[in-house]
């Protein structure tokens, strides 16, 4: 293609609202413009780049049996309120009423409608498994996008969904979808790592993550410096504490009057300690199908996080915090801030204590009054750690300095670019998608779910390959092969040389873009660098009155010069080591 005949708006300014360098890239390379809040156009080359992406995603599910096919957008909302996920999404699922008076729900993910259909169209144990997938866009209702098409409220998605008779064929197809992943993003050569990661709000009892490490991903990854441990921040375990000892025995609970002092930093500033040497006090509640509301405590030191998924599989599915002030007030007699144990745990129907507080001597926590808190609260003396309804797990964040199985734990972020999940029968047992097994006998469809963010491929390749000019793309993923810079596109003769070699090139199968505008060479490179094409050929009037033309790889910082006649060779030889590499 030419150059002249696109639209590719470059620009040289940073887009102020543009945080992250593929945000940035990305506007200034002319492959997205924004529309609203969290929605993009996407322009010639960014869709050429997207559509690649797509073409590999494409090739390994055809590869490993999975059938394509392509789902509504719009869907009716009492689907998801059979599963209950319309209370799990909150307002980020985007809703609407049609003319009819109907719910609908714009889609954010498709389990409920994958389930309707296999619930209508699958009768018999000989038709499984069975495996669908389809490419498309979703829309989530995004409290704050950010980070460009990395957390944006319309994105493109690869979703598959598995339907199977036993555990083993659920298995068996986890492991082509896992496998088939890791040749989907070496392909795309991103760099990744694997991690067990938590269901959330899928549900299901088993999932692996795909992460590209970079600095300004959202996800965390823990693992051990040997490798042989990895999950994101939601997953990853920790070793106990082990208990604290006392030099001698500890003072009785004293009150202290902290007035106007209620969160963690304020109280540990007027009181000049730390922040691990606090207990924080957290309320939660859960109303369960067809029961009446439950209230939980959950204990927590105060320099440690709650990981919500951990205490969702240490309690119950849909716990949430309590930020009601006139149910916390009328619970512990107090303003929000100043709840502790001491007394509590009769009025409610559960208690969870992290492990990091039963480990500790004693603590400073709120005396369930306002502007007080107590200090020489111990854990096992002034509130139990044992008994019907009191649960001691490990409920929390990893942090710095935890261990595993004794094992340091390190930190790095990145970028969720896919997940597999084995989601069991949360979605096919409540849309009854049934069939009957050899025997005749009606049984439930084991489901997994297999997931892509396409435009974060796009996204992640950019944060793990740029410079200070631009894009570098890896070759299979970039919107063109090669880039012929015309440098004097005014002079006949060095346009004619390079519309020779773009015609040669293309005739070889390559796929390759002309800059036949008529501006300065300074300006052409800049913009050759800031789109980031693997190889660019430069023809010059200088180099060519010598019968010589410049090949060079974005990724390097000179250029070799080669004859005119055997450019095209050369040219292809580059193109196969680039795909080569990513293969090692």
């Amino acid at each position: 293609m030419k150059w002249s005949k696109l639209l590719i708006p470059t620009t040289k300014e940073v887009p102020a609202d543009a945080e992250v360098i593929s945000h940035q890239l990305m506007i200034r390379a002319g492959l997205i413009r924004k529309l609203a809040s969290g929605t993009y156009y996407y322009l010639a080359i960014g869709q050429r780049t997207l559509n690649k992406i797509i073409n590999i995603i494409r090739e390994e599910m055809n590869a490993a049996d999975a059938q394509e096919i392509l789902m509504p957008a719009v869907q009716p909302i009492n689907l998801w309120q059979q599963t209950g996920r319309d209370i799990d999404y909150g307002e980020t699922l985007g809703k609407f009423t049609d003319r009819h008076g109907r719910e609908n729900v714009l889609a954010p993910t498709a389990e409920e409608v994958i389930t309707f259909l296999g619930a209508n169209e699958i009768n018999s144990y000989k038709q499984l498994p069975i495996n669908l997938y389809q490419i498309s866009f979703k829309f989530r209702d995004e409290f704050r996008p950010r980070f460009g098409v990395l957390r944006s409220r319309e994105f493109i998605m690869k979703d598959a969904y598995s339907f199977e008779a036993s555990e083993e064929s659920l298995q068996a197809t986890y492991d082509a979808m896992y496998n088939a992943y890791c040749k989907i993003f070496e392909r795309c050569g991103i760099e990744y790592v694997i991690v067990e990661a938590e269901t959330g709000e899928m549900g299901g009892s088993g999932s692996h993550q795909f992460t590209v490490p970079c600095e300004s991903g959202e996800d965390v990854i823990v693992y051990t410096e040997d490798s042989k441990y990895a999950a994101n921040i939601e997953k990853a375990d920790v070793d106990a504490l082990p208990k604290q000892t006392s030099d001698g025995d500890i003072p009785a609970l004293e009150e202290i009057h902290t007035p106007g002092v209620g969160k963690i930093e304020a109280v540990c500033d007027f009181l000049k300690t730390s922040s691990s040497e606090m207990i924080k006090t957290l309320i939660y509640t859960v109303t369960p199908e067809g029961e009446n509301e439950k209230t939980f405590i959950v204990l927590i030191r105060g320099d440690h996080e709650v990981n919500d998924e951990k205490l969702k599989c240490s309690s119950i599915p849909g716990i949430q915090l309590c930020d009601d002030e006139k149910s916390v007030t009328k619970l512990t007699g107090a303003s929000i801030g100043f709840a502790g144990p001491v007394g509590l745990f009769d009025k409610v129907d559960g208690v969870l204590i992290d492990h990091a507080v039963a480990a500790m001597v004693s603590g400073i926590t709120g005396a369930n009054k306002t502007d007080y808190h107590v200090k020489n609260c111990v854990p096992g003396r002034d509130f139990p750690l044992e008994g019907d309804n009191i649960k001691v797990a490990d409920i929390r964040n990893a942090i710095e300095g935890d261990t595993l199985n004794g094992k340091p734990l390190l930190f790095k972020r990145g970028i969720e670019v896919g997940q597999v999940f084995k989601l069991g029968t949360k979605y096919s047992r409540k849309l009854e998608a049934n069939f009957l097994d050899e025997n005749g006998k009606k049984q439930t469809c084991l489901m997994g779910c297999y997931g892509i963010g396409v435009n974060r491929i796009m996204a992640s390749a950019i944060e793990n390959g740029y410079d200070k000019d631009g894009i570098i793309w890896p070759i299979s993923i970039a919107p063109f092969e090669v880039l012929i810079t015309c440098v004097n596109q005014d002079d006949d003769d060095v346009a004619q040389a390079a519309a020779n070699i773009y015609d040669q090139l293309q005739k070889q199968g390559c796929d390759v873009l002309l800059d036949d505008r008529i501006m300065r060479g300074g300006g052409k490179f800049k913009d050759a660098d800031l789109i980031g094409i693997p190889i660019r050929i430069t023809v010059g009037k200088r180099g060519l009155a010598e019968g010589n033309v410049e090949l060079k790889l974005r990724h390097e910082s000179e250029g070799n010069t080669i004859p005119v006649d055997q450019i095209v060779k050369q040219a292809i030889d580059k193109i196969q080591e680039l795909y080569d590499a990513l293969k090692k």
